[in-house]
């Protein structure tokens, strides 16, 4: 949806929850294919194996302030939370918290489409959500073989 609305000569905002600092393989490609593109890695890697809980909370907030500034944002056509429903899960966002704001947003007609990534979707998002797309995992390299993330896979 991303490179969709690039294509279309719209402006798209990608705000990372989970992902820190480290710069992966969609974002080099994105930003070599369209200036028209805003990306903002505000996590502290993977929250699940967390050392600071507290750090990584904050770093969410931090991440839905921004999140609402790009969504309020009348020159984005394109949001994604990329992997907020983690954050969501872990319990560093609520997720009534944000289905207020983005219902807030629609009944003032904002014409911003919002995507929430990550797995396991809470069943209020689901059901306040337009349109879900389940990625299943089934196998995955790290899980059987023990293989650590990998450029190109993973990031």
């Amino acid at each position: 949806m991303g490179l969709r609305t690039l294509g279309h000569g719209y402006k798209v905002a990608i705000i990372q929850f989970i992902k820190g600092a480290w710069t992966t393989g969609e974002k080099k490609a994105f930003e070599k294919f369209s200036n028209n593109i805003e990306w903002k890695s505000l996590g502290a890697g993977f929250t699940w194996e967390t050392q600071n809980r507290n750090k990584d909370q904050f770093l969410v907030n931090k991440a839905w302030e921004v999140a609402k500034e790009f969504i309020k944002n009348e020159s984005y056509k394109l949001v994604i939370l990329d992997e907020i429903n983690i954050a969501i899960k872990l319990g560093y966002i609520n997720t009534e918290e944000i289905i207020i704001f983005l219902k807030d947003l629609n009944m003032n007609k904002n014409l911003c489409h919002v995507i929430l990534t990550g797995r396991g979707a809470s069943k209020e998002i689901i059901e306040f959500a337009d349109l879900v797309t389940e990625m299943k995992l089934i196998k995955h390299p790290f899980r059987e073989q023990g293989i650590k993330a990998q450029e190109c896979v993973e990031y």
